[in-house]
């Protein structure tokens, strides 16, 4: 039997920023009566696979200013949000629930148990602690304004009223998830997928699939985006957090190439061509009765040296003393623009990102309130914003929805 029920505020979406939010609402005016509707049977799924099931709550930059630099897109309007609640306030939130986070050599922040269960709980206990109601299998279907309040209506046939509504839903990649959000006066930035690893269609490198360069330099031919830092070879391609963070900053133009592209790695990261042929001259004159093939260079792995030889056609008895121009030119090549011919893409482990949602010109910065629909708020993911990762996506969550719990107790 459908039921009726009235609220101060309801939250779509039981996911890391509807819970930040519902809590500080609640913290902030006991009174109200609050409620919490998630769609799927689960409750904080994205906090549970996120840093491998550890949790990478956030990231250990205390710069508002800085921290905003990390997202290809929000990333002006995250630079005044960030100054009302940053890094280091969540930091200190989760200290004060009795969960202390630690920082890692990348600045990525994670509870010192190393258990993304450890944040449900805490999540989970405060909600039950401010009596905050949770309605899983829940999904909402339209959202209707009535004089002084929100009529919201979920599959099941279900109606629930409230003064206001916090819309926490995430990033969902079909376009038609927005469609009841729409019918309110909202448009929508298509959503297009972030975070992910490049599938590389020869897969010459496939037998060296676990070998991992410390400061590369990856670069998609023909555009201005690249990104300095570790690579993976994997089976299927490239991955890491160069290869990562180069598909959050071009997401938009790979989506509309279809993610078919040429990435060029330099294996030797920021080191110049006139540079590089110094080190191999210096190197031929110093060691000229040394196989080139078993005497790596830059730090790369024999095995990484060996393909990178094999692909400049060096023989495996030549010396440094016999190398020709032409070979030297070849493997020079080889180190500066090694080329990878992606055709397709990979989801970054289980943690789905995307970019695009809720246009932020629609939305007051200083409140997460709708320009079009009063007392109507959005945070997190729905937001067409994205950061890239280490924390970044769950800390802008956490900010927006701070924000939104802020306006509506006022």
């Amino acid at each position: 039997m459908a039921k009726s029920e009235r609220y101060n505020l309801i939250v779509i979406g039981g996911g890391a920023a509807g819970f930040y939010s519902a809590i500080h609402a609640s913290e902030k005016n006991p009174s109200f009566r609050i409620l919490i509707l998630e769609k799927t049977s689960k409750l904080l799924s994205k906090v549970k696979v996120s840093g491998g099931g550890r949790c990478n709550v956030t990231h250990h930059c205390y710069d508002p200013i800085q921290l905003a630099h990390h997202y290809p897109r929000g990333s002006k309007q995250l630079k005044m949000l960030f100054k009302k609640h940053q890094a280091f306030d969540i930091v200190n939130w989760f200290a004060k629930k009795g969960v202390k986070l630690k920082s890692e050599d990348d600045g990525r922040m994670f509870p010192v148990t190393d258990s993304s269960q450890t944040i449900i709980d805490c999540f989970l206990n405060e909600a039950h602690k401010n009596e905050i109601e949770i309605i899983t299998n829940a999904q909402v279907v339209s959202l209707k304004e009535n004089k002084h309040h929100f009529v919201l209506t979920t599959q099941d046939g279900n109606n629930y009223s409230s003064s206001k509504i916090l819309i926490a839903i995430g990033g969902n990649p079909k376009r038609e998830a927005y469609n009841w959000i729409e019918e309110l006066g909202h448009s929508i930035e298509a959503p297009k997928p972030s975070l992910f690893t490049f599938n590389d269609s020869e897969k010459k490198f496939k037998d060296l699939m676990g070998v991992s360069v410390p400061g590369v330099v990856v670069r998609i031919a023909g555009t201005k985006f690249s990104q300095h830092g570790p690579i993976l070879i994997t089976h299927w391609g490239l991955s890491g957090p160069s290869v990562i963070k180069l598909s959050a900053w071009a997401a938009e133009y790979l989506h509309e190439i279809n993610y078919h592209f040429t990435a060029l790695v330099s294996w030797v990261g920021a080191l110049k061509e006139v540079d590089l042929r110094s080190q191999l001259s210096i190197e031929a004159r110093n060691h000229r009765l040394k196989k080139i093939v078993t005497s790596p260079l830059f730090g790369l792995s024999q095995r990484l040296w060996r393909r990178l030889c094999d692909l400049a056609e060096i023989p495996a008895e030549k010396i440094w003393a016999e190398l020709p121009q032409k070979s030297c030119n070849k493997l020079i090549e080889y180190l500066l623009r090694c080329p990878f011919h992606i055709q397709g893409k990979t989801t970054f482990k289980e943690e789905f990102v995307t970019c695009g949602g809720i246009k932020l010109n629609e939305i007051d910065l200083e409140t997460m309130e709708s320009k079009m629909v009063k007392n109507l708020f959005f945070a997190g993911e729905v937001l067409n914003i994205d950061g890239e990762t280490g924390g970044f996506n769950f800390q802008s969550a956490w900010t927006t929805a701070f924000v939104a719990a802020s306006a509506i107790n006022k």
